[in-house]
């Protein structure tokens, strides 16, 4: 009885059964070679430009007709979010089948981009184009309606302004103060409330970050009324700073407000901003702590070092990158400080900063040439900073 072998003789090749995968099968159509689907496509763009001309002509009428919402904030308010999350899901939705009716192959290459065109157009909308158009303004009359004459007229006034140097040297004393203490103090809180215990530190870190939750406007009305508010000699003396100078130091009460001497009252001020960011700093700083590995903190105790060492040699080196991400960040609001001097001092005596003269010189002189010449500068002093924090973040992540 005699076998087949059913293994070819070498060198002979081994013939393959028809497949619907091969050339010409209907397996063949791959994602790269999908075609165009134009009912798809036209469905989906129409979609997009309805659900765009609803979102926009619904958040412009709560504007322009609020008598059709009955004025009732909170029905605006309900339908904007409502519209506004689901409209945006709308949009994406249609977005998305407009895509999808693309070939595949150019599908494959415009799906990035084109999620990412909304994002970009709110940006370019509401960000680059006011920022282009304040520049702009910048060389116009107080109107906006012509150009000025020379065209930099409006700079050559504010650097001849003695008002503008004297906010310009506030704004550099709070730049100078305020980043430096705030980061120190939450440093230090960090660290402190990183040796107490689980329960002790979560009440503690609470207490501290709570003023993050109060506004500047609520936090200097707080602080003037409660700290820094002045009554006439021989009235009882509620806030805590006078009370203190009149009944343990013996002196009539001060308007602490009104004393410009070493910018005693901008420092005041001060006060309040690192008193709100404190908390801030500390979440931040704190979590990098407890993200030093105990195992380079063990091997310096190891080595003899003492806690203080340890701190400066081994914790701060390795939270570094924190540090300075949170300094940035405060320090660019210290640059736009605005409510706190508003509400308190509305710049009297020499406690003026550039947001705040920007603001004076917007609503109260009517000079809009000026305002938005303020408010260049204080871009083009804030534009090195952003270029510095990116650098850095750049840095810390390629070291990762």
């Amino acid at each position: 009885m005699s076998t087949t072998s059913s293994t070819p003789p070498v060198g002979e090749e081994v013939p393959q059964a028809p497949s619907d995968e091969g050339p010409g099968g209907a397996g063949n159509v791959g994602p790269s070679d999908a075609g165009l689907q134009p009912a798809r496509l036209v469905l989906g763009v129409l979609g997009i430009a309805v659900s765009v001309w609803l979102i926009g002509n619904l958040f412009l009428a709560f504007a322009w007709y609020p008598q059709w919402f009955f004025d009732s904030k909170i029905l605006m308010g309900v339908l904007g979010l409502v519209v506004g999350v689901g409209g945006a899901a709308l949009l994406f939705w249609f977005l998305n089948m407009a895509i999808e009716a693309l070939p595949r192959r150019l599908e494959h290459g415009v799906m990035p981009y084109a999620f990412l065109l909304p994002g970009f157009s709110l940006i370019g909308l509401m960000l680059l184009f006011p920022t282009v158009q304040t520049i702009h303004y910048s060389f116009a009359n107080r109107d906006s309606t012509a150009y000025v004459d020379p065209i930099w007229a409006n700079f050559t006034s504010l650097f001849r302004s003695g008002d503008f140097w004297s906010a310009m040297f506030n704004n550099l004393l709070w730049i100078a103060i305020v980043p430096a203490v705030t980061v120190s103090l939450g440093v230090v809180v960090a660290v402190l409330a990183d040796k107490l215990s689980s329960a002790s530190e979560k009440w503690s870190k609470s207490f501290i970050f709570m003023p993050m939750a109060i506004s500047f406007v609520a936090a200097s009305a707080i602080w003037l009324t409660t700290v820094y508010g002045y009554r006439p000699p021989g009235e009882p003396q509620t806030a805590a700073l006078n009370a203190i100078w009149v009944n343990w130091f013996g002196q009539d009460p001060a308007s602490w407000l009104d004393i410009d001497t070493a910018r005693l009252n901008s420092i005041l001020l001060m006060v309040i901003l690192i008193w709100l960011q404190t908390g801030f700093a500390m979440v931040l700083l704190s979590s990098a702590i407890k993200g030093v590995p105990e195992d380079t903190l063990e091997a310096a105790r190891i080595d003899g070092a003492s806690e203080w060492q340890i701190f400066w040699q081994v914790t701060i080196p390795q939270i570094w990158g924190t540090i300075v991400t949170v300094f940035i960040t405060v320090l660019i609001l210290v640059m736009k400080v605005f409510d706190i001097v508003y509400v308190l001092t509305n710049g009297r005596n020499n406690t003026d900063v550039i947001a705040n003269m920007f603001f004076r010189e917007m609503f109260t002189n009517r000079d809009a040439g000026r305002a938005t010449a303020l408010i260049v500068v204080l871009l083009v002093a804030i534009i090195p900073i952003l270029i510095y924090q990116v650098r850095d973040f750049r840095k810390q992540e390629a070291m990762r």
